[in-house]
């Protein structure tokens, strides 16, 4: 018996990287999951397939969340594929790409976050939970100051974990209990990948003052722990980045 037996998922950006590791580790507790991606449907078939090769259930949705369109699909798809939805875990990020509009970065990490929990909210059953994934970088943005090149994610990423703290107590209304995990910056992420190439020696840097950073894998076990940990709603479970707790000034969630 799994812990998320007879219980649906949605994972948002779970074609690659930390989304991908917490996508297999739900479906290894027993959960359906819905695997999301915005281009690349090749990775997420991948993910799907090595699920379901495990035993699990999955199906790949492709879905730009910065649209109502696509917040719309993938909500529906949960519900469509597996009957329910119980778990929405908000990984899906960015802003660090080049080519995109100057708001992207706020229209990903603010407003898609809220749209997909509002279009997720109205399907979810009492004691559902979402989960929503953020770095120290932003959660203590407003008391430790960081790379100047990441500085807007990381305040637009800010500016999404209070929005959807906002809507706590309407989740509660509903029997929907809300949790963030905020990491250090993770090893072989692509935000990790692209800060090192805009700030030559970032992650080096990062990795001596923390002493250790965190694998991906590390990552989202601890996200994917936190999908069924007994902690109240508003709880922000810290991965890692000890000193930063030095540094900041209380002002964080």
């Amino acid at each position: 018996m799994g812990l998320l037996d007879n219980k649906t998922a949605i994972v948002t950006g779970s074609s690659r990287g930390i989304g991908a590791d917490v996508a297999k580790l739900l479906a290894g507790e027993g959960a359906a999951v819905v695997v999301n991606y915005r281009q690349k449907a090749p990775r997420a078939n991948k993910i799907v397939t090595e699920i379901e090769a495990a035993g699990g259930r999955a199906v790949a949705v492709g879905a730009d969340l910065t649209t109502q369109e696509g917040v719309q699909a993938l909500a529906s798809a949960a519900m469509e594929n597996f009957g329910s939805l119980d778990v929405l875990v908000l990984n899906a990020s960015g802003g660090m790409e080049s080519g995109m509009e100057d708001d992207y970065a706020l229209k990903l990490n603010r407003d898609a976050q809220v749209n997909m929990l509002n279009a997720a909210v109205p399907l979810m059953r009492e004691g559902s939970r979402v989960v929503f994934v953020t770095s120290h970088q932003a959660h203590f943005i407003d008391s430790v100051p960081t790379m100047p090149e990441y500085e807007p994610v990381a305040r637009s990423k800010r500016a999404g974990e209070d929005a959807l703290r906002a809507l706590i107590p309407n989740l509660a209304d509903k029997g929907i209990s809300f949790v963030v995990v905020s990491g250090d910056m993770i090893e072989g992420t692509v935000t990790a990948t692209l800060l090192d190439r805009s700030n030559p020696g970032a992650i080096e840097a990062r990795r001596a003052e923390a002493g250790k950073l965190y694998s991906v894998a590390e990552f989202a076990a601890e996200i994917a722990r936190m999908v069924t940990a007994d902690v109240e709603t508003g709880h922000t479970e810290y991965a890692g980045g000890a000193d930063y707790f030095g540094k900041s000034t209380g002002q964080a969630g």
